[in-house]
């Protein structure tokens, strides 16, 4: 039997790519307040970067926002992977007595 708690390419990957998709379709006002608005963010700090370093510096930002969406994602899907072993786990446990 397969060990979901393990981040594989299965079944709940597939399902949480469909879930994030939907979620960032209908953002609420709340969750927009808490949204990383990452591209403005460069923008600025490039306007303040002397020109001959710009090439440079939004090379390192695009590095930045890729690995913090990368560390985002696999720590998402991990704690949601768990949660849903162990509600499965406890509806197994009900079943089992």
């Amino acid at each position: 039997m397969r060990n979901f708690r393990e981040v594989n390419d299965d079944i709940l990957r597939e399902w949480l790519n469909i879930r994030e998709q939907e979620v960032f379709c209908t953002l609420t006002p709340e969750d927009k307040k808490h949204y990383i608005y990452f591209d403005e963010l460069s923008e600025n700090i490039l306007k303040s970067v002397p020109k001959q370093n710009q090439k440079y510096v939004k090379k390192q930002l695009d590095k930045l926002n890729n690995n913090f969406m990368d560390y985002l994602c696999y720590w998402n899907e991990k704690y949601y992977r768990n949660g849903f072993v162990d509600g499965i786990q406890l509806i197994c446990g009900c079943l089992d007595k």
